[in-house]
């Protein structure tokens, strides 16, 4: 599918900020609690640049190498989101490019982040991935395991926990991820409401463009959107 060019990208962030803004009436929440974050991956740094001339600043990559291809230079105001599973080898160039790292679901990963933001001075925000849809396909924690996994987290000065996130369930019905997103918020607000390494426990990443207005609906501060702004991905080799 070739490049969308300026203009087409504008239309398709204006319906898409229609879908948004309606979704959210819908709920009487405000706009401004609905982050939306510009799925990038497996779309080329041009696509990125005319994004950022419409006002993006979010950016959300599947793959450490891309992200590093497409934000290792710094840009004022841009944030780049890593919301693929991380190998573990691949956590120390995460970290540097990454704002935001949503896919966290050991805390192996997390000792590890700890230690290298140790060395490097850096405080990484993260959230915790739950496989809400039960898929074996999906990364993220059990459900069931969640609550003690939560608690059993440690310690981290260099990491800020920030919330959950979740995939909605693959069958093409957006209303089948609504129980899960719901889990997510109950949980969400569960341990925020515990405090201490909680305290800015106050983000869920859940909806994509087939299921953003049940994401919205459930709570949702971020919402992963790559199909409807920059259209069909030609898959990377």
């Amino acid at each position: 599918m070739p490049e969308l060019s300026l203009e087409a990208l504008e239309k398709r962030r204006d319906a898409l900020e229609t879908r948004i803004m309606l979704a959210c009436k819908a709920c009487q929440r405000p706009r401004e609690s609905v982050t939306l974050i510009w799925v990038s991956k497996f779309h080329p740094i041009t696509s990125v640049e005319k994004a950022i001339q419409l006002g993006a600043k979010e950016f959300g990559e599947n793959r450490v190498q891309e992200a590093i291809e497409k934000f290792s230079t710094p840009r004022s105001g841009i944030h780049c989101h890593i919301i693929g599973p991380i190998q573990a080898n691949k956590l120390r160039k995460a970290i540097l490019v990454a704002d935001f790292i949503h896919s966290i679901a050991s805390l192996d990963a997390i000792h590890k982040l700890e230690s290298i933001c140790a060395e490097t001075g850096k405080i990484l925000d993260i959230l915790i991935q739950v496989n809400t849809s039960e898929e074996d396909t999906k990364s993220g924690i059990t459900m069931a395991e969640t609550e003690s996994f939560l608690l059993s987290l440690p310690e981290a000065p260099h990491l800020r926990y920030r919330g959950l996130m979740t995939i909605g369930k693959n069958t093409g019905i957006a209303e089948d991820s609504r129980a899960g997103f719901r889990f997510l918020r109950e949980m969400r607000d569960k341990m925020h409401a515990v405090g201490g390494l909680f305290e800015n426990f106050s983000e869920l990443s859940m909806g994509m463009t087939e299921d953003l207005e049940v994401a919205i609906e459930e709570g949702a501060t971020l919402i992963r959107v790559g199909t409807a702004l920059f259209g069909e991905r030609a898959l990377l080799i």
